[in-house]
């Protein structure tokens, strides 16, 4: 796998650099953003420090979205509320904030591409649960008026196109592939992100509420009250309780 690592810290690059390569990762590293922008395009993964000389890093992962669909994890020591829910809803698949474990980090990475990796015919799509059968390729969805493609992986309001990133895109397919049922916190969790931890809970939120804001459909994901959430009906449908407002992100007993 071909990493793009963008690092402007020479020490951190290095340690980087040294663990992917250990686990078969060819390894690009730049420094700053013009040169991720001219990389991009080669990445099969990317690994984004936000602290970079040239350009905010958040305004980098915006630009760079358009031009790269690899999985792509943000690796900072920016902490605060702001810029994690800014990375999430800018694109990225994972948050990590400096200081970290080496081995939770290549953790991370092998969730990520787990998660990321296509089922069989269908970009992008979210392989089986063991035990379940594989489907054929998906027709679109309807909740009112938005439509769910599930196979092209695209989200129209109205007619028109509503550009969600691949995180987003993914928690609403899972919703729309069975819109009649309920599905709890703990199984999003697991079947999208690959665990439970209360950083993916978080991250679970973030892109519930992109959906919902930039479909302009809140009730288009439905909060179902200390459970986890549903299709909801999209325009014109009556509330469920909950859905004004989202459960604190809290995992239950099995899962801290």
């Amino acid at each position: 796998m071909h990493t793009l690592l963008v690092e402007d810290n020479d020490r951190m690059a290095h340690a980087l650099g040294t663990a992917l390569a250990v686990r078969g990762h060819t390894v690009r590293r730049v420094s700053r953003a013009q040169d991720a922008l001219r990389h991009a395009g080669e990445a099969e993964f990317v690994l984004l420090d936000l602290g970079l000389p040239d350009l905010d890093g958040l305004e980098l992962l915006r630009r760079l979205r358009p031009l790269c669909a690899a999985p792509l994890i943000v690796v900072t020591a920016r902490c605060e509320e702001h810029d994690i829910v800014g990375g999430l809803r800018a694109g990225a698949d994972d948050y990590v904030v400096k200081p970290f474990r080496m081995a939770e980090l290549m953790a991370r990475i092998d969730s990520v591409r787990r998660r990321t990796s296509p089922a069989p015919g269908i970009p992008g799509t979210v392989p089986p649960a063991p035990g379940e059968p594989a489907a054929g390729p998906p027709g679109p969805v309807r909740a009112g008026d938005t439509v769910i493609d599930l196979a092209a992986r695209t989200v129209t309001v109205a007619g028109a196109p509503v550009r969600l990133t691949r995180r987003e895109f993914d928690v609403l397919a899972y919703l729309a592939a069975r819109p009649g049922e309920a599905h709890s916190r703990a199984e999003i969790l697991y079947r999208l992100w690959g665990d439970a931890l209360r950083a993916a809970s978080r991250s679970l939120d973030v892109h519930v509420a992109g959906i919902r804001t930039k479909t302009g459909r809140p009730h288009l994901v439905r909060t179902v009250h200390r459970f986890g959430y549903q299709l909801g009906p999209g325009a014109g449908g009556e509330p469920a309780a909950g859905d004004a407002q989202e459960p604190p992100a809290t995992l239950g007993p099995a899962h801290r």
